[in-house]
């Protein structure tokens, strides 16, 4: 076979990990966000204690990352300073643990499809706190992508069959908080040069997240645990939910390294629309026509942004290029120049 036949192999060899690290991290995101739904909720295994289950992935978490960087040193922890883990690791790790702790506690209330499509809203808080942080800058068009998202979800929830106000609350503070949480990633730790992948997030700042959690969970869950005498531990079950949760951050680990966080944001979207799905066909959660009708305006919003963020990052390396052989460009004419002044002298 000719080279440009092993130039095609090589490209089809790439598409095909690409799609195949997308499947991993799709299969573990659904397998994930259903054992959730599956535990916390009342009319499944009827275990509502979304604190202590947070708990339990974080320490499993901790331990897991502990072992591979400190004992079988498979990935090299970052220098960090105490003052700095302080001033950054920790906000991070408390904005963590409340996003999850209302994330999977809006999982006794709402359906999961109607909470994947409440996360739609995720690019409309990352954006308006990256505005107000001054990390991004307002722009109007972007600003009128992100009322069509809000928009979307919003005839979503009026569609919604099995309205929870208290399960929305959840659901919202929980993209609030996990917005802040990418913002802060950026205004703390990657302005100053450091770099976490899931491996070394997990292991500054699960115990981190694991101390925050337990603030709450000594006031709101733990004298309920202490009147549920009849609850034993179940290993299989919180063993494997806690190995799926520790397994997703590898993936996305894998995802984002091989591929680009670009393409786990469209991955996401066709995640949501299988989970949507599966919750009407599986779990027979409702979805009414108002609910897709809403849903999928907020879809075109959110392909709209991936659209608008890919061309600007293509224009960026274009732009990076096109310094780079001007500067090429005049290094050659100046060795050109010298060239010539050491002929003339000669």
């Amino acid at each position: 076979m000719g080279k440009g036949g092993a130039l095609s192999e090589g490209v089809l060899k790439k598409i095909m990990l690409s799609y195949f690290y997308v499947a991993i991290w799709i299969f573990l995101s659904f397998t994930v966000i259903v054992y959730n739904k599956y535990i916390l909720d009342r009319k499944m295994y009827d275990w509502p204690f979304p604190i202590s289950l947070t708990m339990i992935h974080m320490a499993f978490c901790s331990s897991l990352a502990f072992l591979l960087v400190r004992v079988f040193k498979i990935v090299e922890p970052v220098s960090m300073s105490r003052d700095m883990y302080l001033k950054s690791v920790v906000p991070i790790g408390a904005l963590y643990s409340l996003s999850l702790w209302f994330s999977n506690s809006a999982y006794i209330y709402l359906s999961v499809s109607f909470i994947q499509m409440l996360k739609a809203l995720m690019p409309v808080a990352v954006y308006s706190i990256g505005v107000m942080l001054k990390k991004d800058q307002f722009k109007s068009d972007t600003m009128m992508n992100m009322v069509s998202i809000s928009v979307g979800v919003a005839i979503a929830a009026y569609g919604e069959a099995k309205f929870d106000g208290l399960g929305v609350s959840l659901q919202l503070g929980a993209v609030a908080f996990e917005a802040t949480r990418l913002v802060m990633i950026q205004i703390l730790l990657a302005s100053k040069g450091i770099t976490l992948n899931p491996i070394t997030s997990l292991y500054y700042v699960a115990p981190c997240c694991l101390f925050f959690l337990s603030v709450p969970w000594m006031v709101v869950e733990l004298p309920l645990l202490k009147k549920t005498s009849s609850f034993h531990f179940d290993l299989v079950i919180f063993g494997t939910n806690s190995f799926c949760a520790f397994a997703l951050n590898l993936a996305v680990f894998l995802l984002v390294g091989k591929t680009s966080a670009l393409t786990m944001n469209v991955a996401g979207v066709v995640k949501d629309w299988l989970l949507i799905a599966f919750s009407w066909s599986v779990i027979m959660d409702t979805v009414t026509p108002v609910n897709l009708i809403g849903y999928g305006l907020a879809f075109l919003g959110v392909a709209y942004y991936n659209h608008a963020k890919l061309q600007t990052l293509q224009a960026k390396e274009a732009q990076k290029k096109a310094e780079l052989l001007d500067k090429e460009a005049a290094k050659l004419l100046e060795e050109g120049e010298h060239g010539d002044n050491a002929a003339s002298q000669n």
